[in-house]
Parts: C-alpha cells; sequence; structure tokens
C-alpha cells in the first residue's frame, strides 16, 4: 500500500506489531481444520501524526479475497438494527431523498441499501462482489452487481452515494476518493461514508478492533482531508453509535466556497443513544496513540491471565460476537480449551468455525444446552440485548465485557 496514506508528509511512528493475524475475521470457514488453516498477515501499526491517521505498512492486498464466503452484516442484531433504521431514516429527511437514486459501495448482503429504498421509494444499485441474493427474495427498485464499484460504474446517476466500513479496507484510499469523485462529476450528488473511529479505538483502548483487513483507521482529522483533496466540501463529520464509527457527509465543491464547514470548531462530544454528534476539534491524538502501545500490550495480559485462572478453575464459557473483535480476541489472548464456543446472532455464521482459534460458532439457542460458567462480551453496547437474551433462555452465566 502507499507508504504514508492519506497525509504523505507526516512522519510515520511506530505504535504495535502483532505478527501473524487471520487476514480475514468475517470468512465463514466449514471445518475446524479449514479455520485453524485460514491465511495469515502481520500488522504493524503506524501512526502518522501530522493529520492522526494510523494505518497498517505490512499490509499486503494480494492476500485478500472478498468472496461470497465474506459475511459481516450486523443486521440481524436489535440494537444494530435501531442504529442503522435512524442513520436511514435521518439521511432520507436531511437530503429528501424520495424517488431519488441511490448507489452502495460495498453494500454486503444489502441491508441497509434495501432499507433506504423501502423507506421512501427510491431506486438502488449496490456493487459488492460478496452478494449473496437470497433464495426467493427480491427487493423492489434494487439492483445488486456481484463487482468491485469500477470505472465501468462512473456513468451511474446518483443523489447519493453511500460507501460504510468499505474505505478502511482500501489499501489507496487516494485513489478510491478520486474514482468516487470522478464518478459524482458536476452532479448534485452527496457522498455519505462510514468508518470506525480511530479516536475511539485509541482513547479507549479498543485494541480487539485492530485487524488485518483494516489497512487504514481515520481520525476525523484524516478522513476530512482525504475527500477535501479531492474536491469535495465536507458538511460534516459525526461520531455514532456511542462513538465507535465517523461519518462524513460532503458534496462536490465547484462554487468557491470554503472547502470544509464548521465541523472543526469544538471538541467532539461522544453519543451513547447511537444518533450523530458533530465532531469538532480535529487535532490529531498523538498523546492517545502513543498511550495506545502500552494499553494494547496491558490489556492482552489481563485477559491472558484472566483466561488462564478461568481455566485453572475448571471454568467453560463462551464469547459472544464472531465477528472481527471477537475473532481478534481469541487470537491475540491465544484462548483454549476454556472457550468452547462463540455465539452469533447472524445465522449466517452459525455452524461455521472462527479463522486462526477453531471455536464453532453457534446459535444464542444452544447456550441453554451448554450452559457456560461465563459470556464475554464483545461490544458493551450489545450488554443490555445480550443480558436480556441470557435471562429469557435461563442462563446464569457471569457477563464479562472485553
Amino acid at each position: 500500500m502507499n507508504p504514508h496514506p492519506v497525509c504523505p508528509e507526516s512522519e510515520a511512528i511506530p505504535l504495535i506489531d502483532m505478527p501473524g493475524v487471520p487476514v480475514h475475521c468475517n470468512v465463514l470457514w466449514p471445518t475446524r481444520e479449514a479455520a485453524l488453516a485460514a491465511p495469515r498477515g502481520d500488522i504493524h501499526l503506524t501512526y502518522l501524526p501530522a493529520c492522526g491517521h494510523t494505518y497498517n505498512p505490512a499490509f499486503d492486498p494480494s492476500l485478500m479475497e472478498y468472496t461470497q464466503e465474506y459475511e459481516n452484516s450486523l443486521h440481524f442484531s436489535p440494537r444494530f438494527q435501531e442504529y442503522a433504521s435512524a442513520l436511514a431514516e435521518g439521511l432520507v429527511e436531511k437530503y429528501d431523498l424520495r424517488g431519488k437514486d441511490i448507489v452502495e459501495i460495498g453494500a454486503g448482503k444489502g441491508d441497509f441499501l434495501i432499507m433506504l429504498c423501502a423507506l421512501s421509494g427510491n431506486r438502488g444499485w449496490g456493487y459488492d462482489p460478496s452478494y449473496v441474493p437470497e433464495p426467493g427474495y427480491t427487493a423492489p427498485n434494487v439492483t445488486f452487481v456481484q463487482e468491485f464499484y469500477s470505472e465501468k460504474t462512473l456513468d451511474q446517476p446518483a443523489d447519493l452515494v453511500v460507501c460504510r466500513h468499505v474505505l478502511e479496507h482500501i489499501p489507496d484510499p487516494d485513489a478510491f476518493i478520486a474514482q468516487v469523485r470522478q464518478a459524482v462529476g458536476d452532479k448534485r450528488s452527496v457522498v455519505f461514508f462510514e468508518v470506525p473511529n480511530a479516536l475511539w479505538t485509541l482513547q479507549r483502548g479498543g485494541i480487539w478492533d485492530v485487524i488485518y483487513e483494516h489497512c487504514s483507521y481515520y481520525s476525523p482529522t484524516s478522513l476530512a482531508a482525504l475527500f477535501e483533496r479531492h474536491g469535495f466540501r465536507v458538511l460534516a463529520v459525526n461520531e455514532v453509535f456511542g462513538g465507535q464509527f465517523l461519518t462524513v457527509e460532503a458534496e462536490p465543491m465547484d462554487d468557491g466556497r470554503p472547502p470544509t464547514a464548521d465541523h472543526r470548531q469544538s471538541e467532539s462530544e461522544l453519543s451513547d443513544s447511537g444518533r450523530p454528534s458533530a465532531v469538532g476539534g480535529l487535532v490529531a491524538p498523538t498523546t492517545d496513540a502513543l498511550s495506545f502501545a502500552t494499553t494494547y500490550a496491558a490489556k492482552r495480559d489481563e485477559w491472558q491471565a484472566r483466561l488462564g485462572e478461568l481455566a485453572a478453575d475448571g471454568k467453560r464459557g463462551v464469547v459472544w460476537g464472531a465477528g472481527s473483535k471477537g475473532v481478534t480476541f481469541l487470537n491475540a489472548t491465544g484462548a483454549g480449551e476454556e472457550i468452547v464456543a462463540v455465539v452469533d446472532i447472524n445465522p449466517r455464521k452459525q455452524g461455521k468455525y472462527v479463522a486462526g482459534t477453531g471455536q464453532p460458532i453457534v446459535a444464542p439457542a444452544q447456550l441453554a444446552d451448554i450452559r457456560p460458567d461465563f459470556v464475554i462480551i464483545m461490544n458493551a453496547n450489545y450488554r443490555e440485548e445480550i443480558g436480556g437474551m441470557l435471562a429469557e433462555m435461563s442462563v446464569a452465566a457471569e457477563i464479562l465485557v472485553a
């Protein structure tokens, strides 16, 4: 990848090394043996203080393959559905998306695009090579293309271009955003991107968010700078989903107005409700970045010791969440037989196995038979939802939040 993506003039500060991690956290492995043999790569997490950007210079795009075995949808969770619904409704109202054309880059299984189009009669086009049609299911006015968004799609009309949790996977973000800007052309399109929030990861010690698939980690500063450099006016940068995600809204810059709106002015406010909160004070979080290495080692070691104590006491438990956080947790801590399974509400993941460590992925209902002594929750945003499900199943396990 580019030696210094987003802000090439910056010095580079090494933070942490994570050798031999699974290159895909969200590929579904059909057997334990296949999961244990999953391809691996190295992470050399590096920080660029000039813009607050963090990235992995060891990222090798030739190791990545996004096929129909890739599954990262969060829309089976009621908590996430509530967030996504509020987000879609907000975009429809803010930009009067009624009977309009919407393009989604990296549409996944199409959950969000279908939601946007169903709300107010919009027409949608979703681009994603990993898209898998649901048998017998059709979405009115929505077309899916099992390809990457590329120069072949530059003439596609769009009032809104959506791209959620894709940009962090792109090794050359400059080329990618330049292509989006070319596709928008002179149209009055609005672009809406959502990425993991590097500020949250660095400030909150979100060490389980560091994965090989994410070659870049955007701060408000680096996200805004990327779009401005390629001819967009940044309308807003927001922290959403309890501060864990960043969103950027932008439009083509063609009328001489200043390139950036007032989102740079105040301190950021984290929103625990999932509703957007304005991000300002776009100061590179160098202090947080430099302390992250210590935080990473301390938190990893703490959990290794804790799992060792649980195993020594004869306790058996599960991890709840077979997404990137759960896979990273299991591989970083070297979890063994004390973790008997990983629970996930997404039925597409159930019956598969975790990359690198090989635990089976099971449905929540199977906990009634497993009867774990403890449940490790990978994302505190789902604490209430998961606690309620455990209570309904009369599973009296200790709840731990990683």
